[in-house]
């Protein structure tokens, strides 16, 4: 734990360094929350499209969750957060137009989290 998942616009495909921001997630949280590094599971799954607020201009949109178990303060979870957004620049490559991002950081039940390695 933690468990990221990055939703991203299909407009970010060819541009969005996916394998660098996960990375970066992993790092942020191992420094921010005390996440074990070897815990830390980052996927992405691309959207077709997303519809932001009500004008007709289309935005990108990278809408990040952390799933972590309870105990960590509002201010990691927020610093975390914070984080994230400032990170995110940086993996979109030199011009993706104009991006919303959306960083949410959730508390899931202990008792009820299972992982395991296979094989290798």
């Amino acid at each position: 734990m933690p468990l990221i998942t990055v939703d991203y616009t299909d407009r970010l495909a060819d541009c969005f360094d996916r394998r660098g921001f996960g990375l970066a997630l992993n790092r942020l949280a191992v420094k921010l929350i005390d996440a074990k590094p070897e815990a830390c599971k980052t996927r992405f799954r691309r959207t077709e499209e997303a519809v932001v607020g009500a004008d007709a201009e289309t935005y990108a949109l990278v809408a990040v969750e952390f799933e972590i178990f309870p105990g960590r303060s509002a201010q990691a979870k927020a610093a975390l957060a914070e984080a994230t957004v400032a990170a995110l620049p940086e993996y979109l490559g030199a011009d993706p137009g104009a991006v919303q991002a959306a960083v949410s950081v959730t508390e899931t039940d202990r008792d009820s989290y299972r992982s395991a390695v296979f094989g290798g």
